[in-house]
């Protein structure tokens, strides 16, 4: 039978798309959930089959921090699920470009993804521009430095969390990588929390009265806390504006009693916690994994839109099989970036450009393992100055 790719406009076929979602996912918790409160109209697409959805994929309108530190509209995507009984038919490949397509036609600059598996969505011209590791900290022996500034006032807000307070602090994130939060994704951690049998505890950080950060963190395996030889608190979300915030949240939480270990489930690859604390052994470092999947809409917008190092321009040219109105070669220079038809010094497909974005994957990796055409000598050392950052990015938001 056909299969016709289109918005899903009722709330029955909206709901359908996410239970293709959730079936293709396998093992997510939630079942009883009403999509129409999590997604945005017109956004959600499915390919439908004889009325039944048999495959999906959903964005929010987002923006995303480049460096530089302006805000570049972005669709954050998720939700995209086949049936196991449509696989391998073509049929995600045909909806992806279409929400490609979609989302180049609403003015978003990017998109990006959390990817359930790593193979996939490379041929859609997405890189891994971000990565995040997580944490385990031993508080017996994590003594903070005696330099480490003391941070501000730490509150507990348990019983009075709202989306609005919450939101009015991330809403003012501007490190590189950062997403903004949809209206979506403040429901489903609402309704994540009241449903879960364990409390979670949220406090706010404020410096001179104005709110600069927060974090949500809960005990595990509460049944068998006061027996057990080791209790573990996990932060689920850590939120800091600037370096007097996340000192100041450290500070209550390797303070915590009865606690043996506070584990954060994400970090910045460079997050300076190891470097806080007198014994750097105290703080045990997960691998780094991949966070940020990117996707380069509109190139030559997104390339304006962040800053560059001071570094001799490199013309870099760009092939894009999904978006060929990306494809062509861009003069990329410290004051300014222009299409060009000089001959290229690199050239990359978008996915590969999109992993150097945020500059979070360095040129002179991707062209030591063959993943950049290089034409001229020394453009990969001028490129690699150029794409620098002071900070790795990060966005420390799962959706």
């Amino acid at each position: 039978m056909s299969i016709e790719i289109r918005p899903l406009t009722t709330p029955d076929e909206v709901n359908a798309g996410f239970g293709v979602f959730l079936r293709a996912m396998v093992g997510l918790p939630f079942r009883d959930l009403d999509a129409g409160e999590l997604t945005e109209p017109g956004r959600y697409l499915g390919a439908v089959e004889a009325g039944q959805v048999v495959a999906s994929a959903d964005s929010y309108t987002s923006w995303l921090v480049v460096p530089g530190g302006a805000r570049v509209p972005h669709a954050a995507v998720t939700h995209v699920g086949v049936l196991p009984t449509h696989r391998r038919r073509g049929i995600v490949s045909d909806l992806l470009a279409r929400q490609l397509r979609d989302v180049a036609g609403r003015g978003e600059v990017v998109a990006s993804l959390r990817a359930s598996e790593a193979v996939i969505y490379e041929r859609f011209g997405y890189g891994v521009a971000s990565s995040a590791q997580s944490a385990r900290v031993r508080l017996r022996r994590a003594v903070l430095r005696p330099e480490v500034p003391p941070g501000g006032a730490v509150r507990l807000v348990d019983g009075a969390v709202t989306t609005d307070l919450l939101d009015g602090i991330y809403s003012r994130a501007a490190w590189t990588g950062a997403i903004r939060r949809p209206e979506g994704w403040w429901r489903l951690e609402q309704r994540l929390r009241e449903a879960d049998s364990v409390t979670s505890y949220v406090v706010v950080h404020s410096t001179d009265g104005a709110d600069d950060g927060y974090a949500i963190y809960r005990p595990e395996n509460t049944g068998s806390w006061f027996g057990s030889p080791e209790k573990v608190v996990t932060v689920g979300d850590f939120v800091a504006l600037d370096d007097n915030a996340r000192t100041g949240l450290w500070r209550h939480l390797l303070s915590l009693d009865l606690v043996d270990v506070v584990a954060f489930t994400a970090l910045a690859v460079d997050d300076p916690l190891p470097l806080a604390v007198t014994d750097r052994r105290a703080v045990e470092l997960g691998g780094a994994h991949d966070e940020t999947w990117l996707r380069l809409v509109d190139v030559e917008a997104a390339l304006r839109a962040r800053t560059f190092a001071d570094e001799e321009a490199v013309v870099i040219e760009v092939t894009d099989a999904v978006l060929p109105a990306n494809q062509g070669s861009y003069e990329v220079g410290p004051k300014s970036v222009s299409r060009t038809t000089a001959a290229p010094d690199l050239t990359v497909d978008v996915a590969t450009l999109a992993a150097t974005y945020l500059g979070g994957t360095s040129w002179r990796h991707l062209a030591a393992v063959g993943r950049v055409d290089v034409h001229t000598p020394q453009a990969v050392r001028r490129a690699d100055a150029l794409f620098a950052v002071d900070a790795q990015p990060f966005a420390g938001t799962v959706f």
